[in-house]
């Protein structure tokens, strides 16, 4: 039997109902969530079971995480990620070069 978590995880994964819900909200059906999300079909069923049995408090979640998501990165978040991508182009830039040399 497929478990879900106290976090609305699939146990065992990181994957929460709310991916799974993603997907089906977009008229995907569970074997190709499953394929999509390397899941069995159990696993995905069990997601959409947990959603059809706690509907209102998944959808409450789901809409604050959506709230989140379309909020975006604080000033100093995004700061902290661009400076952290400056550094990676960087570095990709000074393994290139080294890679280039005789």
């Amino acid at each position: 039997m497929v478990a879900i978590d106290e976090h609305a995880r699939i146990k065992g994964t990181r994957i929460t109902v709310y991916d799974v819900l993603t997907y089906a909200e977009a008229g995907w059906q569970p074997s190709s969530i499953a394929a999509a999300l390397g899941l069995s079909v159990e696993q995905v069923q069990a997601a959409l079971d947990y959603f059809s049995e706690n509907r209102e408090e998944v959808l409450q979640n789901y809409g604050a995480i959506l709230a989140r998501i379309k909020r975006g990165n604080s000033p100093e978040i995004e700061a902290k990620r661009r400076q952290s991508h400056d550094r990676l182009m960087a570095r990709l830039k000074e393994f290139e070069r080294r890679r280039k040399r005789p």
